[in-house]
C-alpha cells in the first residue's frame, strides 16, 4: 500500500489505524500484487444507499465479485468458525482457550505489568500498553494466533441486531488490546463505523481456493 498507517509499526505487529474501507482496498490490492481475480467492485464515486450511518462521510458503494479467487474480509460466521477451531472445536469462551490470558492480548495484560481493578484509560496509558507481536500467545485449535485480543478485526458483515435494523455499522470481532476481557470472547459482537480506526482496530484475511 505504500505506508504503514500503524500507531505502533514493527515487522511483527499487527496493523492498525486502519477502516473498513482500507481495509477492502488492501485486499484488491493484494490480489492484483499476486495475479488474482479481486474480489470487490469498489465504486468511489456513488456512494452506498444501504449505509445509514451519519458519521460515515465515505459510503463507497463495495460489491463482491462471487467467483473471484482473491483475498477478502471473512463474513461474521466464517470468522467465528476459524475462531472457535472449526471441526476441532473443543468449545473454549476464547479463541483457544477457558482462560483469556493464554491467549489473548486485552487492557490487564497488554502493557509493562498486570493491570487490576476496573478499566481505566490511564492506568493502560501509564503502563504502556500497546499491540504485542502476533504469535507469541498460545494458538487455537487449527493453529490460528490472536483471534482474541491484540487487535480488532473487520469483517464484511453490516451490524444489524432487533435495535439497530438498517445497516450503519460493520461488525469487528476478537476485541483489542485496549478492551475489556469480554470483547475477547469468541460470541461477542462488536461494531464500528466503517470509516472509523484506531489504535485496536485491524482485520485478518482470507482466501478461497
Amino acid at each position: 500500500m505504500g505506508e504503514n498507517p500503524s500507531g505502533f509499526k514493527g515487522d511483527d505487529l499487527p496493523v492498525e489505524m486502519v477502516s473498513w474501507y482500507d481495509a477492502v482496498e488492501y485486499c484488491n490490492q493484494k490480489s492484483i500484487k499476486e495475479n488474482l481475480k479481486p474480489y470487490y467492485n469498489i465504486d468511489k464515486d456513488n456512494q452506498d444507499t444501504n449505509n445509514h450511518n451519519e458519521n460515515d462521510n465515505i459510503k463507497w458503494t463495495v460489491t463482491i465479485n462471487e467467483n473471484a479467487n482473491g483475498y477478502r474480509l471473512p463474513t461474521e460466521a466464517e470468522w467465528e468458525y476459524a475462531a472457535s477451531g472449526g471441526q476441532k472445536s473443543l468449545n473454549y469462551t476464547y479463541s483457544g482457550s477457558n482462560n483469556p490470558d493464554e491467549v489473548a492480548w486485552y487492557w490487564v495484560n497488554a502493557g509493562e505489568k498486570i493491570l487490576t481493578g476496573d478499566w481505566s484509560w490511564p492506568a493502560i496509558e501509564s503502563n504502556r500498553n500497546q499491540t504485542k507481536k502476533v504469535g507469541t500467545q498460545k494458538a487455537n485449535e487449527l493453529g490460528i494466533y490472536d483471534m482474541s485480543g491484540n487487535v480488532r478485526e473487520w469483517c464484511w458483515d453490516w451490524y444489524s441486531d432487533s435495535e439497530s435494523p438498517n445497516p450503519s455499522w460493520r461488525v469487528v470481532k476478537g476485541g483489542g488490546w485496549i478492551g475489556g476481557v469480554n470483547n475477547n470472547e469468541i460470541s461477542f459482537r462488536g461494531k464500528f463505523d466503517a470509516n472509523g480506526f484506531g489504535p485496536d482496530q485491524g482485520f485478518r484475511i482470507v482466501r478461497g481456493e
